[in-house]
């Protein structure tokens, strides 16, 4: 069940490389929460080397099923958002973001492109609060003897 959701946009890169079987290279590389008054698309800087664009209208949803996978990233070192993309005329665009660890390697499992972001601040408090509400960890087991 659907418990929460936040609208995200997702900061893209596009970055040029020199290799035998590609001359660039995408890949997400931030998330900001978004308040609205974002459009779809905004070129934020341009360069034959280097380019960054930011991409609104995604939802960072939370679901009583992810529950454990979101615990994990928030107690994780670096928390982290996993933003799933795909080419798209020419560009990469972000069709999904999680918060779920789990979600997450499932993404980078699936041979589709997607890469971890660092967890704004915001959006870190967002779903620790979500947690502190929704969640209880499940009691440790000691080991199990054969």
């Amino acid at each position: 069940m659907k418990m929460a959701s936040m609208p995200i946009a997702v900061i893209m890169q596009r970055r040029a490389v020199q290799h035998i079987w590609a001359d660039e290279s995408w890949a997400a590389v931030g998330v900001v929460p978004d308040r609205g008054e974002l459009p779809r698309l905004q070129v934020l800087s341009a360069s034959p080397e280097r380019d960054y664009y930011l991409v609104s209208g995604l939802e960072l949803e939370l679901w009583t099923d992810e529950n454990d996978g979101y615990y994990e990233n928030v107690m994780a070192p670096e928390s982290k958002i996993f933003v799933l993309w795909r080419m798209e005329e020419g560009r990469a665009m972000p069709v999904r973001a999680s918060a779920s660890y789990v979600e997450g390697t499932r993404m980078f499992d699936s041979g589709e492109q997607a890469d971890g972001v660092t967890m704004p601040a915001e959006i870190y408090a967002w779903v620790a609060g979500y947690l502190r509400e929704h969640y209880q960890p499940k009691p440790r087991r000691g080991r199990q003897h054969g």
